[in-house]
């Protein structure tokens, strides 16, 4: 019986040893469980402002092409006085040699 006895003890406290070891597994895996929830919510965070970062990039283009667009109108605009500027002169001097 002495010998039963101290089976059952050492399977008792495998059981035991077991349990804890079954607790600390258990935990490891919410902890692991809740980690991947927060990895996700953080990645679509992330996926949202990589998206409004592409709109502002590309409004920002879009801003810099009508800029461009914008400041070559003025110049063209500048060329135009300074021809029509030149042929007042020619027109003028033309008008005087008659």
């Amino acid at each position: 019986m002495n010998s039963n006895e101290q089976l059952l003890t050492t399977f008792e406290t495998r059981v035991h040893q077991m349990l804890l070891r079954f607790q600390q597994l258990k935990k490891e895996n919410e902890d692991l469980y809740a980690l991947v929830e927060q990895n996700k919510r953080d990645m679509e965070e992330l996926r949202q402002k990589m998206g409004q970062q592409e709109r502002d990039y590309d409004s920002l283009k879009m801003a810099k092409m009508m800029e461009i667009t914008d400041g070559d109108l003025e110049s063209a605009k500048n060329r135009l006085s300074k021809l029509i500027r030149e042929v007042n002169k020619c027109i003028a001097i033309l008008s005087d040699a008659k």
